[in-house]
């Protein structure tokens, strides 16, 4: 469904395209014969003009032809509000130097209650000849939206466009096609200076400059003007879903763009828990051999919480998926209300690649972050039952000082933010399957963050008790999705951490189709019954993390690191032995789990299912005891 705002701001476009070209439009020359009768070159100017266009109403208190030979009547004609004439007709009749209007008001009413204005101050078409204008400018406009729920009002600074058929705007928006002719070029550039809009919620959008190339597209069944108002309307009767569908297909493959530029976008909004600015330094968008769409330097602040993201870039968009789901929705045999979430994942473009760069997140200190809630005056009830003394240490105590080159030791700094930052980033997706990427690639570089961040992770949140203050990681996911075998390939899934070490995993899941991406929680489920683990291959690299793991340990049991040591090994070399059933494979597991905790360097485990099938989940799951799964797996374990 089209948001509200949405609509809006399609509406206000419309009205704009509408406004100036049709009171400044051309067509073909006139016929040989009307020029002999014409008057010479003159000035003429006719008053009071209105032109109805749909929804939207045209007005123009005064017009000025400049170096035509047209007359006021002849002028007037074409202008006419209630001409039965088609428009490109009488377009082929207007031939002038200029045409100037002080003032254009574009009126457009709905839907719903609601109404929108756009005054334009100062419009000129230069040089206006064979249904094509050399240059269209504006000194500015503003824009009033008045009544139902988005109401608001703002400013466009200077408009300029050039190269400007008329005569295919016409076309394209007032005459139905079949949507497979010619692109027709409508604009060759568009300029438009400092727009400021805001709305009853508060909400304020602000753009430097917008310049776009090579505007232009082919006519639609129901026209431009007819396929804008079915999508706006949504789904309201009379239209449903099938002909939102079939308008949305239309013009999304009609419309043609050679680039566009953007600079200096921000949004504000005065939301009561603090404001929230947005902003963007350049948008670009293009076509052809350079094709894709960048952002850079884009910013979002909310008081000390602020994130900056110096560029990123989108490539291979395609909306193929888009407009094929489309069509087959507008050729449904009944109506249907809206669009399920399957349905949405359909509507989803093709995605290429994106690709980011320079991330930051500064977070807001911990004297900002909301407080607990306060904890009751009343002294604690005594422990009367056991008797025993309260163990809670006073509440000055102090922790003991670190010794001098204690691995845990962790030199605290108080700082009034804590950042989050992200060198590179790269994904990737391959062609999808039900709206699914067949198969994806995330890296992570340099990833750095608070160690604190993470307390409360499985596994990763132990990291500070092991002393590490800031984390600094790169990451790996490689997986490929074959929806015909349902199977999901962790072709490579990869966290290296600076001073911690490297974890590699890579194996095969039976059963996955693209319905487990769908969110929902009977699909999720279902996994349990249909999924199996067909392979696996993990290989763990120390790079300090055991040492610091170690030393840890040995402060809790009061052991010296090397008596610690020995006890690992041992408990390798024999206990893991008999919890996984003393077997061959058990034993194979134990001897180089022993070896890596003696030299720790690297372990690697290889493990397939003796079943092509794979060990379903919920075997897994209703396992007796490890040994009952490692009969059913082929393993080989090596260390270093």
């Amino acid at each position: 469904m089209i948001h509200p705002k949405a609509r809006s701001r399609l509406r206000s476009a419309l009205a704009a395209t509408c406004a100036l070209a049709y009171l400044t439009g051309i067509g073909l020359p006139a016929p040989l014969a009307a020029q002999e009768g014409a008057a010479a070159v003159q000035d003429v100017t006719v008053t009071d003009v209105m032109l109805p266009l749909g929804g939207t109403l045209l007005r123009a208190p005064k017009l000025t032809a400049s170096g035509t030979r047209l007359s006021k009547d002849e002028l007037a004609a074409i202008l006419k509000s209630d001409s039965t004439e088609p428009w490109e007709t009488r377009l082929a009749r207007l031939d002038a130097g200029s045409l100037t209007i002080p003032v254009l008001t574009s009126e457009h009413a709905g839907p719903g209650d609601d109404r929108q204005t756009v005054t334009y101050r100062h419009v000129v078409a230069r040089d206006v000849k064979s249904g094509r204008v050399r240059e269209l400018t504006a000194a500015g406009a503003t824009v009033s939206a008045a009544a139902g729920p988005n109401r608001g009002n703002g400013t466009y600074g200077q408009v300029r466009a050039t190269d400007l058929d008329l005569a295919a705007l016409s076309r394209l928006y007032t005459v139905p096609g079949d949507g497979k002719g010619p692109v027709q070029r409508v604009y060759g550039t568009i300029q438009v200076a400092d727009v400021i809009y805001s709305d009853a919620r508060g909400t304020t959008v602000k753009i430097a400059r917008l310049d776009g190339r090579d505007l232009g597209g082919r006519q639609v069944p129901d026209g431009w003007n007819g396929a804008f108002e079915i999508v706006a309307a949504s789904f309201q009767p009379p239209h449903d879903r099938r002909t939102f569908a079939a308008a949305a297909a239309d013009l999304i493959e009609a419309t043609a763009l050679g680039s566009l530029n953007m600079q200096s976008l921000s949004v504000s909004n005065a939301d009561p828990q603090g404001p929230v600015l947005f902003e963007i330094g350049r948008a670009t968008y293009a076509t052809g051999p350079d094709s894709g769409t960048v952002l850079e330097n884009m910013t979002v602040s909310r008081g000390s919480l602020r994130a900056h993201l110096g560029r990123l870039a989108l490539a291979n968009v395609s909306l193929a998926p888009t407009i094929a789901a489309l069509r087959s929705f507008a050729a449904e045999p009944e109506p249907r209300p809206g669009f399920s979430d399957a349905e949405m994942r359909r509507l989803t473009p093709a995605l290429g690649g994106l690709t980011l760069a320079d991330l930051s997140i500064d977070l807001p200190s911990d004297a900002e972050l909301p407080k607990p809630p306060p904890q009751d005056p009343r002294p604690a009830p005594r422990a009367a039952a056991s008797g025993k003394p309260s163990q809670a240490k006073p509440a000055d105590a102090k922790a003991p000082a670190p010794k001098p080159g204690d691995p845990l030791a962790v030199t605290i700094t108080p700082t009034s933010t804590r950042r989050v930052a992200l060198r590179e980033a790269a994904l990737s997706f391959g062609p999808p399957q039900d709206g699914v990427p067949s198969a994806s690639r995330l890296t992570l570089s340099g990833l750095s963050l608070p160690a604190d961040l993470v307390a409360g992770v499985p596994i990763v949140g132990a990291l500070p008790a092991y002393g590490y203050r800031d984390l600094d990681l790169d990451v790996v996911a490689d997986a490929a999705l074959d929806g015909k075998a349902r199977d999901l390939s962790l072709r490579d899934v990869t966290i290296s951490g600076r001073d911690i070490g490297t974890v590699r995993l890579a194996g095969t899941l039976g059963g996955i189709g693209p319905e487990l991406f769908s969110g929902t929680l009977p699909a999720t489920t279902m996994v349990m019954f249909t999924g199996s683990a067909k392979s696996l291959d993990l290989t763990i690299e120390n790079a300090g993390l055991f040492e610091r793991f170690l030393a840890a340990q040995s402060k809790d049991l009061s052991l010296k690191p090397d008596e610690l040591r020995k006890e690992y090994v041992t408990a390798s070399l024999l206990g893991v032995p008999v919890i996984l059933g003393n077997t061959a494979a058990a034993k194979g597991i134990g001897a180089a789990m022993g070896q890596f905790v003696m030299k720790p360097g690297k372990l690697v485990l290889h493990a397939k299912s003796k079943e092509p099938a794979g060990i379903g989940f919920i075997d897994i799951g209703a396992a007796r005891s490890p040994a009952a799964l490692l009969d059913r797996i082929d393993v080989e374990a090596k260390a270093n």
